[in-house]
């Protein structure tokens, strides 16, 4: 099988300011200088990876574990201190739901300009632009700003867009946690139709339901390692016991 994703002995780290006891004139020469003390922090130690044509992964762990890092080096969004990212595919990522849409701009004029932002052709967005609409459900609001939107109906619309993108690999990051069932089953169904077809998917969810039901590897990271890596159920099961 062909990988779309191969990560090997992926580290990172952080490097974060922090307190220390000093004296006063310590303290007086760095408040003068300007520069903080920061120590680093490791938040990805000896992680490796593969996704294969198809693929859905699921990644769960504590809030603080590194799976949204990790998510963000496969994107390219970080950079890290050692170790072997490769990808093999257009890559379209959900990592953070509004970074990309702009809340001045209405839900027509954000498909245009995310779909840019995902590589889509002005024609190619036009072409799609009623599947796009007609997937998220909210049709009503086209000319809307989306200032005036919810979570749930920002979701729908980044998701929307994804998945019209042509992804050869997709990233989301917490994209369920908000939003009603119905949207969070029909989302997942397409994310099955686009494995079928190819995709390689990475899924970050605190959702241990639809992790179990959809994925078919689950990767547990705890503060920055794989813990466990497996099949949905044995890995669920016993991230539970914990």
């Amino acid at each position: 099988m062909t990988n779309r994703i191969t990560i090997e002995n992926l580290e990172k780290e952080f490097s974060i300011g922090y307190f220390k006891k000093q004296s006063f004139l310590q303290f007086l020469l760095s408040l003068i200088s300007g520069k903080e003390l920061k120590k680093k922090i490791k938040v990805l130690d000896s992680v490796f990876l593969s996704a294969d044509l198809g693929e859905i992964i699921g990644i769960i762990g504590y809030n603080g574990s590194g799976k949204s890092t990790l998510l963000r080096i496969i994107a390219g969004i970080y950079d890290y201190k050692n170790g072997k990212v490769a990808t093999n595919g257009k890559i379209i990522s959900i990592i953070n739901l509004g970074i990309a849409l702009k809340d001045r701009l209405t839900m027509k004029d954000n498909i245009f300009l995310v779909g840019s932002l995902f590589g889509m052709s002005q024609k190619e967005i036009k072409e799609k632009f009623n599947s796009i609409v007609e997937f998220s459900d909210l049709r009503e609001f086209v000319n809307t700003k989306i200032y005036q939107f919810s979570n749930g109906m920002l979701q729908r619309l980044a998701f929307s867009i994804s998945i019209h993108a042509s992804p050869q690999i997709l990233l989301l990051d917490e994209v369920f946690e908000v939003g009603d069932e119905y949207f969070r089953e029909k989302s997942a169904n397409k994310i099955k139709e686009l494995a079928g077809a190819g995709t390689a998917v990475v899924l970050v969810s605190h959702d241990l339901q639809m992790i179990e039901k959809h994925c078919h590897r689950v990767i547990w990271l705890d503060n920055g390692k794989i813990r466990k890596i497996g099949t949905p159920k044995e890995v669920v099961e016993e991230y539970r016991k914990v």
